[in-house]
């Protein structure tokens, strides 16, 4: 006796809606799912456009060690919705960082840390757009060191 393979119309269709549903879940997946697990939070206008901005300068001789001043302030007080918006300028002759001492992301700005060195001459802006606590640090210079403290607006 030889055996003929049959053919069933059920596994076809069993094939073709899970080929279906497949589709459907990837298709909301890159729609809906990622778009909105990606997208920045809403931050209101008052965060993202602060009537003021704080400045600190890493001066002259910041990369010797015996200097006392480095980055002018040292510990900085950051309002939301005042002055959050930061900038490091190098007025120094050798190039640093700001580098933060742990890790740290603002959900709307991303990533705190300077991309590679700032050069004499140049600067390095961060808006703060949450209330943290960050110590911070020059990588070429560890002796250079800095403190923000980022509070939501008293009033």
């Amino acid at each position: 006796m030889s055996s003929k393979p049959t053919s069933s119309h059920a596994y076809g269709i069993g094939i073709i809606a899970m080929i279906v549903g497949v589709s459907i879940g990837v298709g909301y997946y890159q729609m809906y799912y990622l778009p909105e697990s990606l997208a920045k939070p809403k931050v209101s206008e008052e965060i993202l456009n602060p009537p003021d901005k704080i400045e600190v300068k890493m001066i002259k001789g910041s990369d010797s060690p015996e200097q006392k001043d480095n980055f002018v302030p040292k510990l900085i007080n950051v309002q939301l919705g005042v002055d959050n918006r930061v900038i490091w300028t190098n007025d120094d002759g050798t190039p640093h960082t700001v580098t933060p001492d742990k890790p740290t992301e603002d959900s709307y700005s991303g990533e705190f840390d300077s991309p590679g060195v700032v050069k004499p001459g140049e600067h390095y802006e961060f808006l703060f757009t949450e209330a943290a606590e960050i110590d911070y640090h020059c990588s070429p210079h560890p002796w250079m060191k800095g403190k923000i403290v980022v509070t939501k607006q008293r009033f």
